[in-house]
């Protein structure tokens, strides 16, 4: 199922960027972008992303400050 996870992923990673990039996003594209966050949670890639973004969002609190 792991494996099925990260090629769907990468299939709806790669079909949203050519979406933005045309800038075409339309509620079609929107729900893509949903399921994307959704598959993309359930791959061993989320605990590194959000530690990421943890990170980013510190760094942003400590500038503000």
């Amino acid at each position: 199922m792991t494996t099925f996870s990260v090629s769907a992923v990468v299939l709806l990673g790669i079909l949203l960027v050519v979406f933005i990039r045309n800038k075409s996003m339309r509620l079609g594209y929107s729900i893509l972008a949903i399921l994307f966050g959704f598959f993309l949670a359930k791959t061993s890639a989320a605990a590194p992303l959000q530690s990421f973004i943890d990170q980013v969002a510190n760094t942003i609190n400590g500038i503000v400050k």
